[in-house]
């Protein structure tokens, strides 16, 4: 009953936290040669690239509207044998899609630890309550069939005692298995 509204209780907490980070869904990105490629210096490389990001309207994502404003001062006059090295691209993307995703997985991933943590914790009540009232059989056929009787499985033992059962046969064969294949080199039928 609590759980509900703990799960409302993080998912608005979460809701929260995505409408306040600022991002912007829509850019232009350029991507240019590193300014000392252009005014020979030795400080960088060739092909060094530098990576320019503005909010700018489609049609002044260029070189003119998004780069000279920021190095005009620093290549002056080089302008025109800067910008065509230049690629830009306007991207129009849904963060708030991308946030709900990654918030979506995040949960996922806590569940499945959850559910893991909850076996991991259930397996030793499991084995210690099975090892105490399991009869190990001998045939690995059903008894009710050998006996003639037809008797539900569940009046003859709860839930329990049936999985561990079958985890145990389970067990065994995978050990015999094990035993043939790297011990002997034959194969189970």
């Amino acid at each position: 009953m609590y759980l509900k509204y703990v799960i409302f209780a993080l998912f608005i907490t979460c809701a929260s936290w995505v409408s306040g980070a600022s991002y912007e869904d829509k850019r232009c990105k350029c991507v240019c040669p590193s300014i000392a490629a252009v005014l020979n210096n030795t400080e960088g490389s060739e092909y060094d690239r530098k990576l320019y990001i503005g909010n700018v309207p489609p049609n002044k994502c260029n070189c003119v509207g998004v780069i000279l404003p920021r190095v005009g001062e620093i290549i002056k006059g080089r302008d025109q044998e800067f910008c065509p090295r230049c690629e830009c691209k306007y991207e129009n993307r849904n963060t708030t899609i991308i946030k709900v995703v990654v918030i979506i997985v995040i949960w996922v991933i806590m569940l499945l630890v959850a559910y893991m943590g909850f076996l991991i914790c259930l397996d030793p009540l499991i084995n210690k309550r099975a090892k105490a009232s399991y009869q190990e059989h001998t045939n690995e056929e059903d008894e009710s069939t050998i006996s003639g009787t037809s008797q539900p499985m569940a009046s003859r033992g709860n839930v329990l005692n049936r999985v561990t059962h079958q985890q145990d046969k389970w067990k065994r064969q995978v050990r015999e298995q094990r035993r043939n294949i790297y011990d002997r080199h034959t194969m189970l039928n």
